[in-house]
């Protein structure tokens, strides 16, 4: 039974993909990189950004940081409001925490932006911990599991549940220990990819991972 719900935010609690994208556009430009056109550039939503600018962008290990550092520059001021919640999820997970379900947010997105945006947006008063990557470098999905685990004091990771929308989530989840539930709220995900990576549940719609959770889930007794 699961008792902790770990959530992603971009592109599972939020579509971010305007403020992300007019930024991810604003970095590689000043890289003097070419600018990939609108299909490849959602490939950015999602894994880590500083391996997304190694990977279509060809820099090294240096030129990502600061293309990372570059993108967070435009994003902090900007970029970050420029997203939209899916529909019903903060009522959502007000249900499930009067549920006494433990739920915590752990994303690759940098923790500052993470805490800004789960307040902006009613996330934050449901969410017993808010786990991001470091200000300074971008951290594995399983790190930040790993991280808000310790937080939480959980030791045995059957009792939490990711919730993704990337094969990322799936995979830093297992690595972890830990089942993960896909969802295609916003479609950034290739078809298929999140079953094939090993969710235990796709769905698409806050109404039915709610269903999911409530079905495989409950506070320990």
């Amino acid at each position: 039974m699961y008792q902790y719900i770990f959530f992603d935010l971009d592109g599972t609690l939020t579509d971010s993909q305007e403020g992300v994208l007019e930024c991810v556009r604003y970095a590689i430009a000043a890289m003097g990189c070419p600018v990939p056109e609108a299909p490849d550039l959602l490939k950015f939503i999602g894994p880590p950004l500083q391996d997304s600018f190694m990977q279509y962008c060809g820099l090294s290990q240096e030129g990502a940081q600061e293309a990372l550092r570059l993108f967070r520059e435009q994003y902090v001021p900007v970029g970050q409001f420029k997203n939209r919640p899916a529909p019903g999820i903060a009522e959502m997970m007000g249900r499930l925490s009067a549920r006494g379900f433990t739920l915590a947010l752990a994303s690759s997105k940098a923790e500052s932006q993470c805490i800004s945006i789960c307040e902006r947006f009613g996330f934050a008063p449901h969410l017993a911990v808010i786990a991001g990557s470091s200000d300074n470098r971008d951290q594995s999905k399983a790190d930040v599991i790993r991280e808000a685990m310790s937080r939480l004091g959980l030791t045995d990771p059957r009792r939490a549940l990711m919730v993704g929308d990337r094969k990322y989530d799936v995979e830093g989840a297992r690595a972890c220990g830990m089942d993960c539930a896909g969802v295609e709220f916003f479609g950034y995900a290739p078809l298929g990819e999140l079953a094939e990576a090993g969710a235990v549940a796709v769905v698409q719609t806050p109404a039915e991972l709610e269903a999911f959770i409530l079905a495989h889930g409950g506070p320990a007794v």
